[in-house]
C-alpha cells in the first residue's frame, strides 16, 4: 500500500477546503482531491472527536489493502502526519446509495431495474468477502450509506473499519464489543455478541427491503402497530400484498415476479434465527436463477416502538456500542 506524503494530500484537497468536503462519517470528514497526475481521489481524515480511532484506522488499512473486487471500494494508500491519519481511496462521483434511495428528489434517478442490479452487485461483493477473498471478512457495518456508487451507478462496499477477519475454518465468534448501526444489526449480534457471516446477511436483507421500498428501516410504517420496515414488509408478505412495498415513484422496468423474488430473498435474509438465513452464495443463486423455487420466509426480527419483537434478555456484561442513525459509533464515552 502506498504511503502518500502529507503535503501532496494537503495540496490535492486545497488544504482540506470546505468546498472540497464530500461528507462526514463516523470515521471523520471525507474530502475530494486531485493528485498532480490528474487522478481524482477521496480522502478520509480521522477526526479527533471521532468515535472510531487508531484501531479502526489500522484495521481498515490492513484489510481492504488485501481485498480486490469490482464491488469493493479501492484503497490507494494512506498518509500519516503527526497524530493525524488519512486514508486515500478512488473517487466515486455518485456518492452513497442512501443519497438516492431516501431522497424524494433523487430516488427517481434509479429505476427499478437498476435498483435490482445494485442489490445483485452488493451480493457479489459480499460473497467475495465471505468466501473467495484471501481473508474471510465479516463487514459488521453494512448499510446504505456504506455503499458507494461509481459513474455507472455500480455499487462498491466501503468502510471496513469495523470489519473482522475470520480464520479459514472459523464460523462464528463472540465479542463484548458490539459495533454497528441500529436497524442493520442482527438480533444474535445485538443481544449476545455473536458475529458470523449471517450478521452481514441480515444487514444485506435490510438493505434489499430499503432499496426496493425507498424507506428507512428505522421508520414507522403501520398505523395500527408502530412497525419498522422489516416488520411492515413481513406483514404485507403474509397478507399477499408484498408488491405494495415497492416504491411507487419507480418505473415498471421489471416484471412483478422478479421484484417479488427480491422481496422474498430480502425476507429470508432477515429471519430471526441465524441458522435459517441463507449464505451469500445461496442468495446469489436465488437472485439469478429464475426457475429456482424459493423457501417461504419465517418470522423476521423486527422492532415495535424501538423494542425488538420477542426480545431476549440482554446479558448484563454486554456493552452495546451502536448508532441510531447513519453514524457508526465504536467507542463508549460518558455523557
Amino acid at each position: 500500500m502506498k504511503i502518500f506524503d502529507f503535503q501532496i494530500i494537503a495540496a490535492a484537497t486545497n488544504n482540506f477546503s470546505t468546498t472540497n468536503k464530500l461528507g462526514q462519517g463516523g470515521f471523520g470528514p471525507v474530502y475530494k482531491g486531485k493528485l498532480p497526475d490528474g487522478q481524482e481521489i477521496a480522502i478520509k481524515k480521522l477526526s479527533k472527536t471521532s468515535g472510531q480511532g487508531i484501531v479502526e484506522f489500522k484495521n481498515e488499512a490492513k484489510l481492504i489493502a488485501k481485498l480486490q473486487h469490482t464491488n469493493l471500494v479501492r484503497l490507494l494508500g494512506c498518509s500519516l502526519h503527526g497524530r493525524e491519519r488519512f486514508l486515500v481511496y478512488e473517487y466515486l462521483p455518485n456518492k452513497s446509495l442512501d443519497f438516492f434511495i431516501f431522497d424524494s428528489s433523487r430516488k427517481n434517478i434509479l429505476n427499478l431495474k437498476k435498483s435490482l442490479s445494485i442489490i445483485e452487485g452488493i451480493a457479489q461483493g459480499l460473497i467475495y468477502l465471505h468466501k473467495y477473498s484471501r481473508l474471510k471478512v465479516i463487514h459488521r457495518d453494512l448499510k446504505a450509506s456504506n455503499i458507494l456508487l461509481d459513474d455507472q451507478m455500480n455499487p462498491k462496499i466501503s468502510d471496513f473499519g469495523m470489519a473482522r477477519a475470520f480464520g479459514v475454518n472459523e464460523l462464528e465468534a463472540n465479542t463484548n464489543r458490539i459495533v454497528g448501526t441500529h436497524g442493520y444489526m442482527s438480533p444474535e449480534y445485538v443481544f449476545n455478541g455473536v458475529v458470523s457471516m449471517k450478521t452481514d446477511v441480515y444487514s444485506f436483507g435490510v438493505m434489499v427491503l430499503e432499496i426496493v421500498s425507498g424507506k428507512k428501516n428505522n421508520g414507522c410504517y403501520d398505523t395500527e402497530r408502530p412497525l419498522n420496515l422489516v416488520g411492515y414488509a413481513w406483514q404485507l408478505w403474509n397478507e399477499g400484498k408484498g408488491l405494495e412495498l415497492i416504491d411507487q415513484t419507480m418505473d415498471e422496468s421489471c416484471p412483478p415476479n422478479e421484484v417479488s423474488r427480491y422481496l422474498n430473498v430480502g425476507l429470508l435474509c432477515v429471519q430471526d434465527q441465524a441458522k435459517d438465513r441463507p449464505t451469500m452464495s445461496e442468495v446469489v443463486c436465488m437472485l439469478t436463477n429464475e426457475t429456482m423455487v424459493l423457501p417461504t420466509p419465517k418470522q423476521p426480527a423486527f422492532f415495535i416502538n424501538n423494542i425488538i419483537f420477542e426480545e431476549p434478555e440482554v446479558p448484563k456484561n454486554r456493552f452495546e456500542i451502536c448508532s441510531a442513525n447513519n453514524v457508526t459509533i465504536s467507542k463508549m464515552e460518558g455523557r
